[in-house]
């Protein structure tokens, strides 16, 4: 014959290389869509196209546009947890504070965290690793009832062992304790570090992969926040996970920059429903915890935001965006990564170029080489317009602090790039209270006298492989 039939396997490889395409084609069509950038959108249609054998699973594991949160969570019909959530809020309404007309973004942050601005707080900003865990340890020790816990990052080293020792402590006095760890975050945390948790009382889980078998495909929805909460009356949240290097231990970093912040008061009341909602989503399970409110003499205003790929919007870079669209005289932002999306961007050059003072604090060392690199090509897009930034010299900086003209401060979880606008669940302390805001600029007034402010040409400067490796970590920036 003048022409070649191919065997069967020939042809089974052929109906399985065009099943393949026809997906992938699918699946580029469900990225055009709905994948929230244009930069992911082209990055997935490509990937897609030219190798679909690799990028089909990808698409799957890290592609999704929200987190399903079908099993419950505020947001879902859980008659139970709603009920409860409705109960706080109306307790939460005899202590909330009117938001004068002229204050756009707390409206804005008020709705889109969806909790209130209440009176009656006391908080306490907490500098670097000792501060923090001198006082997370002893929140732990305080705890009468109940203790809940909630990390990004633990490792089992000398923190990481003290830290547990302190939770199976509380078990064995009778303490409820639950620890909610991240799936993803804490993947080097040993079975061993939680058998012992275990048998002490302490109930456990992991964020990100529970019962039902597509959560196993929402891995790349990272649980960022640091939490914890003793009997109600005080909780921790920040930028510190539990590990040597936040104490400054580790070797290749040296010192460690972080803040956090103690809360006492209604605000509680508001973070333990938070970490309710996480851990319900986590384990299908309602713990009975404290709900009684209580004011604290020093009267402090204060509100948390939480945020999160579960929310209808990006809610974290709505925020963000809306703090640069809204300042007046000063914006400082503290992240150890900068890499903004467009929106944010612009807000960041349109409020520099009307005279607020913008600065982005970041630091000189690494520890993500592609969200690092990605920062050096921001920086032609920023300087110029008059958006300073500046690169912290005294060890790794890892704070997420945020501060708007002389009215309001934010210690929380969250970053200024890409994971914790669209990825990660974070949480977010406000504050307008004026000695908490002056407090907050004198200790970024010293960040800023312990970093080197950057210009243009240490980017444009460099090599064309140095340039080349910014711009293709920034184009990878959605999907990171």
């Amino acid at each position: 014959m003048w022409f070649h039939v191919p065997d069967a396997d020939a042809w089974g490889r052929w109906v399985i290389l065009v099943l393949f395409y026809a997906v992938g084609v699918l699946h580029m069509v469900h990225a055009l869509m709905h994948v929230r950038t244009s930069q992911g959108a082209i990055a997935w249609v490509l990937s897609l196209l030219m190798v679909p054998f690799v990028a089909i699973p990808l698409y799957w594991l890290l592609g999704r546009r929200r987190f399903s949160r079908e099993i419950g969570g505020r947001r879902a019909k859980d008659s139970r947890l709603a009920a409860l959530a409705v109960g706080m809020m109306e307790r939460l309404r005899r202590y909330e504070v009117d938001i004068p007309d002229d204050d756009a973004f707390e409206r804005a942050a008020r709705i889109l965290g969806g909790l209130p601005f209440t009176r009656g707080n006391r908080l306490e900003l907490l500098i670097d690793g000792e501060e923090t865990f001198d006082n997370i340890f002893e929140t732990i020790r305080s705890a009468k009832r109940n203790l809940c816990v909630n990390f990004f990052i633990v490792k089992s080293d000398s923190l990481g062992n003290r830290f547990q020792q302190a939770l199976i402590e509380r078990a064995r006095a009778g303490v409820r304790v639950f620890f909610l760890f991240d799936e993803f975050g804490s993947y080097k945390l040993p079975r061993r570090y939680l058998r012992e948790l275990k048998a002490a009382g302490v109930e456990c889980h992991s964020f990100g992969v529970n019962r039902f078998w597509w959560s196993r495909l929402q891995l790349n929805f990272r649980n960022h926040r640091k939490i914890v909460l003793a009997d109600g009356e005080v909780a921790l949240i920040g930028g510190l996970n539990v590990g040597d290097e936040y104490l400054g231990r580790d070797a290749r970093f040296g010192g460690w920059r972080d803040t956090h912040l103690a809360m006492r008061g209604p605000v509680v009341q508001a973070v333990q429903l938070v970490f309710l909602e996480d851990w319900f989503w986590a384990s299908n399970s309602m713990p009975e915890l404290d709900w009684e409110t209580r004011l604290e003499q020093t009267d402090q205003i204060a509100a948390v935001i939480p945020t999160g790929p579960a929310d209808p919007a990006d809610s974290w870079q709505l925020v963000v965006a809306e703090a640069a669209n809204t300042s007046r005289q000063r914006l400082w932002i503290a992240s150890p990564y900068f890499v903004p999306d467009e929106g944010v961007l612009t807000a960041l050059q349109a409020a520099a170029i009307r005279g607020v003072d913008v600065r982005i604090l970041i630091p000189e060392r690494a520890d993500h080489l592609l969200v690092w690199l990605s920062a050096f090509s921001y920086f032609e897009e920023s300087i110029p317009y008059g958006v300073r930034i500046f690169r912290y010299q005294r060890g790794f900086l890892h704070q997420k602090v945020m501060l708007i003209d002389h009215r309001l401060a934010a210690v929380g979880s969250a970053n200024l790039d890409n994971r914790s606008f669209r990825l990660n669940f974070e949480i977010t302390g406000f504050s307008p209270d004026a000695a908490f805001v002056d407090e907050v600029a004198r200790m970024l007034e010293a960040d800023f006298e312990a970093s080197v402010e950057a210009r243009v040409e240490d980017f444009s400067a460099k090599s064309f492989l140095f340039r080349a490796a910014c711009r293709v970590s920034r184009l990878m920036a959605p999907i990171q």
